[in-house]
């Protein structure tokens, strides 16, 4: 994760699921090149359903909500990678409410600081549902993600907003993340201000990437909201537009959302795609594909100077406990004894849909 501004922040002993990055940034020395290398961690959509804010609710003891115990049993993850990137898919309510869930999400914005906890350090917010609160709900939520200090892509409160690159510094790297959604459900953006959440349109996408790369950036991360719901197959736009993306090499890597059930991984021109992580958390108990999930980790290592590629690729499967207990995420590979044959029929459905694009044979690890 990013340490704070100015703020020495102790690394966490590696954990039995991570793998930190160890080696140090690139040195000044003449002739000498020592290769920078860095952990991302990208996570599924955080869709947070009326019955996750009444476990917050509880595990508050009624003095508000908390979230942060439903994160907790992937914290370890989380917070070892260099750079934690989560998807935050409903914009959020004022900070009494009201409160409103599906279809039109206004939801508490106590999940911002439980992120934070959990060890994110940026959040894309493009998706079907950025348009859901108006053009209040988007202040509202990237106010909430500043003061938190989470970095934040795909909406914007201004034209200058859209247009700046969002650029973070990873263990000496440049890093840009981008962030857009293929539908805002039908809600029109408002005439003149389309600049407050961005749409998909693979052009636009990769000119965004290479104003990203005259900024700065030596590695692009772009996060899309597509897909088809409840759909394990990757549909025909999300392939097309994969392959568009990761054929210039402007991009490294895309993090997919929307489906909310696990898609497949696939390496495209030596780049990575994770079609779609599943849910993060969620309480879509209807079947127990929506509660599936998948962290996905990529270790980036430079190859030459200035130039990046994935060398390791791991996906992490989660699953929700929802009706056996107190709404919790738990990792598949550290499940409680009650919940081990659940957490292990639900590593299974992951791991076949997560190499079914041949993932496998380029070089993914899935830890079950």
């Amino acid at each position: 994760m990013l340490p704070a501004a100015a703020v020495p922040v102790p690394r966490p002993a590696p954990s039995a699921t991570s793998t930190p990055a160890t080696s140090t940034p690139a040195t000044s020395t003449p002739g000498a090149f020592t290769p920078r290398t860095f952990t991302v961690v990208g996570s599924g959509d955080v869709l947070l359903h009326n019955g996750l804010w009444r476990q917050a609710q509880r595990d508050a003891g009624g003095r508000g909500y908390d979230f942060a115990p439903l994160l907790r049993g992937v914290r370890s993850v989380v917070e070892s990678a260099d750079l934690a990137i989560c998807h935050l898919e409903t914009p959020l309510g004022g900070a009494g409410g009201p409160f409103t869930g599906y279809p039109t999400f206004k939801v508490p914005p106590q999940i911002v600081p439980a992120l934070k906890q959990t060890g994110y350090d940026a959040c894309s917010t493009a998706s079907n549902h950025s348009l859901d609160g108006g053009e209040a709900g988007i202040r509202r939520t990237l106010n909430a993600l500043d003061a938190a200090g989470i970095r934040h892509a795909g909406m914007a409160r201004s034209r200058a907003e859209q247009d700046t690159p969002q650029l973070m510094t990873v263990r000496g790297v440049r890093v840009a993340l981008l962030s857009y959604s293929f539908s805002f459900n039908g809600i029109p953006r408002p005439r003149g201000r389309e600049w407050l959440v961005n749409y998909l349109e693979p052009k636009r996408v990769r000119e965004a990437a290479r104003r990203a790369r005259t900024a700065g950036a030596e590695v692009v991360i772009v996060s899309i909201h597509w897909g088809t719901e409840y759909e394990h197959r990757p549909n025909s736009q999300q392939v097309s537009v994969a392959k568009q993306l990761l054929n210039d090499g402007s991009i490294d890597l895309i993090l997919g959302h929307h489906a909310h059930v696990v898609q497949p991984f696939e390496r495209i021109n030596g780049r990575w795609v994770a079609y779609g992580m599943g849910n993060h958390v969620s309480y879509q108990g209807f079947s127990n594909e929506t509660r599936d999930g998948v962290i996905s980790r990529f270790t980036f290592v430079e190859t030459a100077p200035g130039r990046f590629t994935v060398t390791e690729a791991a996906a992490l499967p989660t699953f929700m406990q929802l009706n056996d207990g107190p709404a919790r995420l738990l990792l598949v590979s550290d499940c409680p004894a009650a919940r081990q044959p659940a957490c292990r029929a639900s590593g299974a459905r992951s791991y076949r849909v997560l190499r079914s694009r041949g993932a496998g044979g380029a070089g993914l690890v899935v830890l079950r």
